[in-house]
């Protein structure tokens, strides 16, 4: 089902929804082009958990980490990955051996070293704001 988020405010507020309905141990896939509000989820989602800090994009570094309300929160983004090996070498797969939950921002740069999600979100920019998909794995 797709829904219709008007603003940076309305997807902010789908993010911090999801923080009252996700389990503590999830996978979640975010698909968007640029500017399509994949961080803007996230930043709704760590604002409803209690973090204050800047939520920026983890483009050059992989992965963000938060510690929050005794939860981890990683926030992957894959678009500078050249080959999907690299995340071997930071280790991905002890992240999510972890109770947390994962945003990975442009997953299929890290298609086959990647689990399935439990989640699929998709953003595609509408207007002057977005539609909203989300799917659950099979």
């Amino acid at each position: 089902m797709k829904t219709y988020l008007k603003d940076t405010e309305a997807t902010e507020q789908f993010g911090a929804k999801l923080w009252a309905d996700l389990p503590e141990k999830s996978l979640i896939f975010l698909h968007g082009e640029l500017g399509a509000g994949k961080t803007t989820l996230v930043r709704g989602f760590l604002r409803a958990a209690g973090y204050n800090g800047a939520v920026k994009s983890p483009t050059y570094t992989l992965v963000e980490e938060y510690s929050i309300a005794d939860r981890k929160i990683f926030h992957f983004d894959l678009y500078r990955v050249v080959d999907p090996e690299e995340l071997e070498w930071i280790g991905i797969r002890d992240y999510f051996d972890q109770d947390c939950v994962c945003f990975i921002e442009w997953p299929e740069m890290g298609q086959g070293f990647l689990p399935k999600p439990d989640l699929v979100i998709k953003l595609l920019n509408e207007g002057q704001g977005r539609s909203i998909e989300v799917l659950a794995s099979e």
